[in-house]
């Protein structure tokens, strides 16, 4: 399959939308793309991405699964467990002003809205709307709607959102059918971006005589290529391509939302899931265990070719899988227990024994990206860190963090033996075999889970934790109860993630900062409030240009994996996916991996 050629924007076309190596831009004009760093790799007018076949059949269904359960058909709020498929981030129900393409370190281009003006400075960012845009009642999308969107996220959204959207100072029409953002202040080149991409259209006339904060399984009215056709309770939801969509024919979804009607069906748990794909009541899969993958996958459909099994490279960092140490409760707070704790996790050990040499240790947030760090800080993040000398760990300032490891044999003595020094050290005896706090308490940790494969890491994990002394109790609870857990910070230790791209920003300080600290319902899991890691984040959200993004991001990285904030895991080498052989998919993958919009049905007419 063979794309058409793009020919990268010109500097001179992009020059409203981004600072080139510093050179200052005179004034704002409206494009259809704006980039992060650098031009946008499309230019205006583009027929389609690089990484969709264009061509793709039109029709058919796609079957895909879901866990436990859900509650609400509002995914920007806190309350409720939300269905399958809604966000804006799959794109086929609610929309943004504009797309992100995915074979970019980050730029969008017009989706409802056809042009993105903001000047050099990034104070504002102006959206020209499609006078075609509509709602799937066939009404306008105006600016109105965008106005209350913005209005209505900022006070009822999720926490995240209400963080995120009060940093714009007002929003208001310039003139007909366009609408400006301005913002607090210019310090945070990412805010356009964000408005752009991040913020779903709702429905100023829609949601007029509607409760925005509360649950609803009444189907909430949205521009996306897709209406919801049927909802089962819990159980499983229909989504039916609107023939009338607007956007059918734009760029930047041409090639994408091919199937008549997609549906979610929901399973109790992974191992009822898998087994259902394998008897063919779904069709496509991602498979993020590595241990499944090795020993789960070797079923007569795979055999016969009947359900294709890929690995796909991908072109982004890792992310971060940890266990995450609430730092609101007193035994977590000195770095020496957090270190110690550290010690006691033998993944030598647990790759080759249960997770079938599966896994690649994570040494940072952004493994496999030149943000990692890979010597020493200088220059520029030598320049970040130096303020902070005195206030953040010694080690720093010297080679990057790595992981204690073992030689695998289930036997880490010497790393145990170091950890007992730590613990000594804080204050933490072992009496009669049980490790006391300064209390004389026994210490007890409970590593809470919603995962059943994480079940034997955990159970390994804390038998070695025993070892020194303490008390280790592993706690599987189902999703619903799970989340409600996490929204409160009522945990010890719990097993999470953070997603990263090549271009880190915003959700840093969702996940980091102290002002997300205490935020009910956030992503700041572990409680982390540092004021070095608010002024890295702080100089991710300033950078001007490559070299000082990755200098912010690599400070950051240092700062969070010295103090030992989270235990890092492991990650995987490549996107598994496994789908029945009806689903079609583009030989392309795009450096953020393969997207569920871009599959087609086979046997579609």
């Amino acid at each position: 399959m063979r794309h058409p050629p793009f020919r990268r924007l010109r500097a001179l076309a992009a020059a409203s939308i981004l600072v080139v190596a510093g050179a200052p831009m005179a004034d704002a004009a409206p494009e259809a793309g704006i980039a992060m760093l650098g031009a946008p790799k499309y230019e205006a007018g583009f027929t389609h991405f690089g990484y969709v076949n264009p061509n793709a059949p039109r029709g058919g269904e796609l079957r895909l699964h879901a866990i436990g359960t859900f509650d609400s058909l509002n995914p920007y709020i806190i309350r409720g467990k939300p269905a399958a498929g809604l966000h804006h981030g799959f794109g086929i129900y609610f929309e943004t002003l504009a797309k992100r393409s995915r074979d970019e370190p980050f730029s969008l281009y017009g989706l409802l809205a056809k042009t993105i003006e903001t000047p050099p400075d990034r104070a504002w960012v102006e959206f020209g709307l499609r006078p075609a845009a509509r709602f799937s009642d066939g009404s306008p999308v105006t600016v109105d709607d965008v106005v209350f969107s913005w209005e209505t996220l900022k006070a009822k959204g999720s926490p995240n959102a209400r963080a995120t959207w009060a940093r714009v100072a007002r929003v208001e029409e310039t003139k007909p059918g366009h609408v400006r953002f301005t913002f607090v202040d210019n310090r945070d080149r990412e805010l356009p971006l964000l408005v752009a991409g991040f913020m779903p259209i709702l429905s100023k006339a829609w949601w007029s005589d509607r409760t925005f904060d509360a649950t609803t399984l009444e189907p909430p009215l949205a521009s996306g290529p897709y209406t919801i056709a049927e909802v089962d309770t819990g159980r499983g939801l229909s989504f039916q391509h609107n023939p009338n969509y607007w956007g059918r024919d734009l760029g930047v979804n041409r090639g994408q939302h091919n199937f008549d009607t997609i549906r979610f069906d929901y399973f109790r748990d992974a191992t009822v899931a898998l087994e259902a794909f394998k008897s063919g009541d779904y069709d496509f899969r991602y498979e993020g265990d590595a241990a499944r993958w090795a020993t789960q996958y070797d079923f007569p459909a795979a055999r016969d070719g009947a359900v294709a099994l890929d690995v796909l490279q991908t072109g982004t960092p890792a992310g971060l899988s940890a266990l995450t140490f609430n730092l609101r409760r007193e035994k977590f707070t000195d770095i020496r227990v957090r270190e110690a704790l550290t010690l006691a996790f033998d993944f030598e050990w647990l790759n080759k024994t249960l997770l079938h040499d599966g896994y690649t240790r994570t040494r940072s947030m952004f493994s496999g990206s030149d943000m990692a760090p890979a010597a020493p800080p200088a220059g520029a993040e030598l320049a970040l860190l130096e303020p902070w000398r005195g206030e953040i760990p010694e080690a720093v300032f010297g080679p990057p963090y790595t992981p204690p490891s073992t030689d695998g044999s289930g036997r880490p003595r010497a790393n145990l033996k170091r950890a007992a020094a730590l613990l000594d050290a804080t204050g933490w005896p072992v009496r009669d075999g049980v490790r006391v706090d300064n209390a004389g308490t026994p210490v007890r940790i409970e590593i809470t889970i919603r995962r059943p494969s994480n079940e034997r890491i955990a159970l390994a994990y804390g038998r070695n934790l025993k070892r020194l002394g303490i008390t280790a109790a592993v706690r599987l609870i189902e999703s619903a109860q799970f989340q409600g857990l996490i929204d409160s910070y009522d945990f010890d230790l719990v097993f999470g993630f953070w997603g990263v791209t090549l271009s880190p920003g915003n959700e840093q300080q969702n996940y980091w900062s102290s002002e997300t600290a205490e935020q009910p319902g956030g992503r700041n899991w572990a409680g982390v409030s540092d004021p070095a890691v608010d002024a890295m984040i702080t100089a991710l959200g300033e950078a001007r240009n490559r070299t000082e993004l990755v200098a912010a991001a690599s400070a950051l990285d240092r700062i969070l994996m010295w103090n030992h904030y989270v235990l890092p895991l492991y990650h995987n080498a490549g996107q598994r996916i496994a789908y029945w052989s009806r689903i079609g998919r583009p030989e392309t993958v795009p450096i953020y991996g393969l997207r569920l919009e871009t599959l087609w049905d086979r046997t579609a007419k």
